[in-house]
């Protein structure tokens, strides 16, 4: 089995060394260096070119400079989907966004994980969970976001909060580790 494959099944996988993966990443953060270097007015040279970076869109979304991912090909963003500055996402695995998704500044989004086993760790191998989004959520100012996690519909996440576990739908939730603060209206 492939580095690549090992690292969409979730498996331990090497992103160091391994010819394929190293290719896919500096060509992804190639064009995400060309997509924070255009020109803010330039609003159909930069869509054209995240359209490029991403996996999927739809029609309506706005991602602010600077943007970071690894591979790009792994990120879904749904319908009227917009970032603020600073968005980084490290999707060796898929990373899947809703509808009607609000995301403040200096968020993260960290499919990567390592190993608590220094000695695996010091080989430099990885694992990836995928992260998934639903629709109607509002993501606050520098939240980081875990592999593994599903963020449920009609969510509200506070700024600071690291989100380590699933959110159920209809929920405000914040802290370190974020938990739910109180029920949501429909």
């Amino acid at each position: 089995m492939s580095e690549k494959e090992k690292m969409l099944n979730g498996e331990l996988y090497d992103a160091n060394y391994d010819k394929l993966l190293i290719e896919e990443r500096t060509k992804c953060k190639t064009l995400c260096f060309q997509y924070n270097n255009i020109s803010p007015e330039k609003t159909d040279e930069r869509k054209k070119l995240i359209k490029k970076i991403l996996g999927k869109t739809k029609k309506k979304f706005l991602i602010e400079q600077p943007f970071i991912c690894d591979y790009g090909y792994n990120i879904e963003i749904g319908e009227n989907f917009y970032s603020n500055h600073n968005l980084i996402i490290l999707d060796c695995a898929k990373v899947t966004f809703g509808d009607n998704v609000f995301i403040a500044p200096n968020c993260g989004f960290y499919a990567a994980g390592h190993p608590l086993d220094y000695k695996t760790r010091n080989k430099g191998l990885e694992y990836a969970k995928p992260i998934k989004v639903g629709n109607n959520v509002w993501i606050g100012g520098n939240v980081v976001v875990l592999g593994g996690v599903t963020i449920g519909n009609n969510v509200v996440i506070g700024a600071g909060s690291v989100v380590t576990k699933d959110i159920p739908d209809n929920s405000l939730c914040y802290g370190v580790p974020a938990m739910k603060i109180k029920e949501l209206p429909i």
